[in-house]
């Protein structure tokens, strides 16, 4: 952040959000084509409303006809949305595809035949962000807020909290005091809910539950405010109340409006498409810079322009918290990370079928530095030479 805050807030939603299962079902088409050709080129969008799901978009891929209707229906009832009483079933839903290939021209421009030519898939600014407010290096208001609907979740899949159902929604407010996070100030928290239950019943699962899982003992939560389904009414959610778009939850995919934001979106995207690969790239850089200690909270910008492999600038902006010259971290950045399409996508090992996974709870701030079986983003693997290199 540019300058000192008080207050902070950020939103998160869970898997069974309308606009989150829209983005499962695009990432988990997008998985299915990596699975049987890694040079898949995957455009894809979803929307779902009511008891419909309509599929479009420009995919382009090696091997049989994937069975994109039964893709969905999978998504769907491994949701949670399995039952016709939700108004949303995998089961029963209507499935629309409109599906074409993708366009030459913008094939000629991104495909070569040596491929470590290969340019960006459009053009394009995308980044990156990491601070040590959190062990993962995230902001701490989204990962709070994350972690809130995520284990609400759990609790809901594990049939051991009854009256959960899919569609929730969190929002948190740090209070911070030098530019460091210091009590939890607000909670809002909306679920849906069976008929039958009580305004006590969630309340009481929120603040003697999920609070004590999530919110750290060091962060202070004696006066936190609690905003737990204000409307005093959650039956009916899903695509029954709202509708859902791929792509409608770039601020929670990413640093819930701590960090810049480039405007494009991740899922149904295959990684020859920089709006989702550089945005992991940058994410990597931040988050090596902050592991690396050359600083303790780090915004990348990286843009390329369609057809062209170097990015057209890198930007660093480490808000006064830098222990050298930014122009010197941008130096490092281009000597130690392969910043080319390809590059990203080897480097990153971003060919797998690893999406769906991505799709709900963020993109960020998933796995620890290091851990074993971490998005290759979320790794801490360049900070011994970030710091050989800064002589730090």
């Amino acid at each position: 952040m540019a300058k000192e805050i008080d207050l902070f807030s950020s939103e998160s939603v869970s898997e069974g959000h309308p606009d989150k299962v829209a983005d499962q079902i695009s990432d988990a088409i997008l998985d299915a084509a990596l699975r049987q050709d890694p040079r898949a080129r995957i455009a894809c969008e979803t929307l779902v409303k009511n008891n419909d799901v309509i599929v479009a978009g420009e995919v382009s891929y090696q091997g049989q006809e994937l069975d994109y209707e039964k893709i969905a229906r999978e998504v769907i009832n491994n949701i949670g949305y399995n039952n016709d009483d939700l108004g949303f079933n995998g089961a029963t839903c209507g499935f629309h595809r409109f599906l074409s290939m993708q366009s030459v021209d913008i094939a000629q421009g991104v495909d070569r035949s040596d491929e470590t030519k290969q340019g960006a898939g459009d053009q394009g600014i995308m980044f990156g962000f990491a601070c040590d407010e959190t062990q993962e290096l995230m902001p701490l208001p989204i990962s709070l807020a994350h972690r809130l609907v995520e284990y609400a979740a759990k609790h809901r899949k594990s049939g051991k909290v009854k009256f959960l159902r899919p569609d929730t929604k969190s929002q948190v407010t740090i209070r911070y005091e030098a530019g460091k996070p210091v009590a939890l100030d607000t909670v809002v928290f909306s679920t849906q809910h069976t008929e039958e239950a009580t305004n006590e019943e969630i309340e009481n699962f929120v603040k003697n539950v999920l609070i004590p899982e999530v919110v750290p003992a060091s962060l202070d939560a004696s006066g936190t405010r609690f905003l737990i389904n204000p409307t005093g009414r959650f039956v009916i959610g899903g695509p029954v109340s709202d509708c859902g778009l791929t792509g409608r939850k770039i601020i929670v995919d990413t640093y819930g409006g701590y960090s810049r934001h480039g405007g494009g979106a991740f899922s149904g995207k295959d990684p020859s498409k920089v709006d989702r690969s550089a945005a992991y790239l940058a994410r990597y850089i931040a988050k090596n810079i902050v592991a690396a200690g050359a600083a303790t909270k780090c915004e990348v910008q990286l843009a390329y322009a369609i057809g062209v492999a170097d990015p057209v600038s890198v930007l660093v902006d480490t808000f006064g918290t830098g222990k050298v010259a930014e122009s010197e971290l941008s130096k490092v950045i281009r000597d130690i990370f392969a910043l080319t399409p390809r590059g990203i996508i080897d480097s990153l090992a971003l060919i797998k079928p690893i999406y769906q996974k991505t799709a709900s709870y963020g993109h960020f701030g998933r796995d620890n530095c290091n851990v074993t079986g971490a998005f290759s983003w979320e790794k801490c693997d360049k900070k011994d030479q970030i710091r050989e290199a800064l002589k730090l």
